[in-house]
């Protein structure tokens, strides 16, 4: 292909090595064709290295293009085979994390001017996914009513046995056994931990809102940690919510790991797990080095940092979404299509959500630290539609969300 050289005067005044790759250097694949009105705005934007940076956008939107992929493709198969509402809603909302958190990333890394109001839905929605994984346990062990019922029976059982009745509470481990006095199995220790759980939704939303407000105002310092802007101020507060609500839902996951055994919830707490606290963190660690001068002064600006950031959340939530493709498959789903009847669960089973077509006998025993429930039942469990899948998903975990801040 042959090259022709473009002169400064040609370039114009105030273009840089960018403007002239884009119009003299090579000729443009399509893809870049598509890009080019944003690349020119960010030359204006990072005129340091414009060349790294269209590779950058270049590079994350092949990963994006993946993450999407995987992504919708996991959906749509869970909409097509929506057997389980109660759980399969939850399900969707922590899945929809990736296509949520790799569009925002690669919109603020295409156009830096709208980072901070990407930074904000993508803090919103972690907050909501986080409440939605929440709720996806309790779901696959029967709803609220099976895990207070659980919580209840966990404590009589402790202290009807014989046993130590310290056995009876949860424990926290250090430091925080020096703080906190165990929490009695029963309904406050469920009540403290889907609190623990609630607040980090309510605080995340309150503190993007409250980075906007500062933001117009000039005092945010997105990346700074000066303390005479709002930013290290928020940070810390939003750490210990999140810390606080990991917390609680690990508690929860240690309590009930014997009973969610089917789900092999180890591997999906670990997952998402990842996705919140290392995309949460790493920008923390960003911030930090550029503040202690590691990363150089020139390249140390805000700017450049939530392109660094961004560009990597990119890479991670293609890696991402093929774990959720494992980690949340739709195969017990398809399943349920066909069902056999009279048949035996746990308590921690994927038992059918339409209650409306289960006749259910319980028999409830203790046996070897969990709670058994034999179930013999007529089961009719078919699918819905497409668009009402969509809706149950929607307009049913909206209602929840607002009863929940109401």
């Amino acid at each position: 292909m042959r090259r022709r050289e473009v002169g400064p005067a040609q370039a114009g005044v105030g273009r840089n090595s960018l403007h002239q790759r884009t119009y003299g250097q090579n000729r443009l694949w399509p893809c870049e064709l598509e890009m080019l009105p944003f690349i020119l705005v960010l030359q204006e934007n990072l005129r340091q290295s414009p060349s790294l940076h269209t590779w950058a956008v270049l590079i994350a939107s092949f990963f994006v293009l993946v993450a999407l992929s995987l992504s919708f493709v996991l959906i749509f198969a869970h909409l097509t085979h929506y057997t389980k509402p109660q759980e399969q809603k939850w399900l969707i909302g922590v899945v929809f994390m990736v296509p949520v958190y790799s569009v925002e990333s690669f919109a603020s890394l295409w156009n830096p001017n709208i980072s901070i109001e990407c930074d904000i839905l993508r803090n919103c929605y972690e907050a909501f996914a986080l409440y939605s994984f929440g709720n996806y346990l309790i779901a696959c062990m029967g709803g609220e009513e099976e895990i207070l019922e659980f919580f209840e029976k966990k404590f009589e059982v402790a202290s009807t046995c014989g046993r130590d009745v310290t056995k009876a509470a949860m424990h926290h481990p250090f430091p925080l056994k020096f703080l906190l006095a165990p929490w009695m199995y029963g309904h406050n220790c469920f009540k403290r931990i889907k609190f623990g759980i609630v607040q980090y939704m309510i605080m995340k939303t309150l503190c993007a809102l409250l980075s906007l407000i500062l933001e117009l105002c000039g005092v945010y310092g997105d990346g700074e940690f000066n303390w005479n802007y709002g930013y290290p101020y928020i940070t810390i507060a939003m750490n210990f919510s999140q810390m606080w609500a990991l917390y609680c839902l690990v508690q929860f996951y240690n309590t009930t790991y014997e009973e969610l055994k089917p789900i092999k919830p180890l591997a999906k707490f670990l997952c998402f797990k990842a996705i919140v606290f290392a995309t949460w963190w790493q920008g923390v660690i960003i911030a930090l080095l550029c503040a202690f001068n590691v990363i150089p002064g020139s390249l140390g600006t805000s700017k450049f940092q939530s392109s660094l950031q961004d560009f990597i959340i990119c890479i991670e939530m293609a890696v991402a979404a093929v774990a959720h493709t494992f980690v949340f498959p739709v195969t017990p789903y398809q399943a349920s299509f066909n069902q056999p009847k009279n048949f035996e669960y746990s308590v921690n089973s994927h038992v059918p959500s339409r209650e409306p077509l289960l006749k259910v006998n319980k028999v409830e025993e203790y046996d070897g630290g969990s709670y058994r429930r034999l179930i013999n039942a007529d089961v009719n469990v078919s699918g819905t539609s497409l668009t009402e899948s969509v809706q149950d998903v929607v307009l049913g975990g909206g209602e929840t969300v607002s009863a929940v801040l109401n």
